[in-house]
């Protein structure tokens, strides 16, 4: 199970890179991580990327990385006005976007992105060009339940208290006014992935959010990076 120990300098900042195809997606995938991590560690930049928002859902966007990033040494929140359902139709603009980023921030020491096995067509074109972009790097996709059924056989686990999973809960419900009409955008759900994840990992606190890790190059000194 990944631990937030995992950020032992504490001399170093270290900068986690976060992509997200629509303004509650980076809060639903792994939220809890971010607040459990930023909870335990002082010394963390966060970059936090959403690509599609409308006038409302940018509001939300805004305040939800507010809520999620208070523990943030500092932060870089890009929040993009893409049309939503049609990102790998404005592919090239959205490539520009994903090398903009690149050339743009500090290299990444985790990339925390869509599963590529996602079936909503912006949420795996996001996963496919972060493995294009970012092909150096520590890479963790999340998942986010919706209709379509997808959700898989996640391989690494980050487990949360369960004071962070009832935050997580409590700033998605606070913030994302505009879900609320969507059936599955309820506490109950949230938990019981978090709960299921918690269960397959043998988290002690038996809460969890689970990733999928494709590639992992280990060194002498344990866990390095991914390629």
């Amino acid at each position: 199970m990944l631990q937030p120990t995992v950020f032992l300098d504490s001399d170093k900042t270290y900068h986690i890179l976060c992509l997200g195809a629509h303004c509650d997606d980076i809060e639903i995938g792994c939220g809890g991580a971010l607040l459990d991590i930023l909870k335990h560690n002082n010394n963390i930049h966060v970059t936090w990327v959403v690509f599609t928002s409308n006038e409302k859902r940018r509001l939300e966007a805004e305040a939800g990385a507010k809520l999620f990033l208070d523990g943030a040494a500092s932060s870089d929140v890009r929040i993009f006005d893409l049309r939503d359902g049609f990102l790998p139709y404005a592919g090239e603009r959205v490539k520009e976007l994903c090398e903009d980023i690149k050339k743009t921030i500090d290299v990444p020491d985790i990339v925390f992105t869509h599963a590529r096995h996602d079936r909503h067509q912006d949420h795996r074109f996001i996963s496919e060009l972060t493995w294009n972009t970012f092909r150096n790097h520590l890479v963790l996709e999340y998942e986010i339940p919706k209709w379509d059924g997808d959700m898989g056989v996640p391989n690494t686990f980050i487990e949360l208290s369960e004071e962070t999973a009832r935050k997580k809960i409590e700033f998605l419900q606070r913030v994302y006014n505009t879900q609320q009409e969507k059936k599955w955008f309820t506490d109950d759900l949230f938990w019981s992935l978090m709960r299921i994840r918690g269960m397959e990992s043998g988290a002690v606190s038996r809460l969890a959010e689970a990733f999928y890790s494709r590639k992992i190059v280990l060194s002498s000194r344990g866990v390095n990076k991914t390629a």
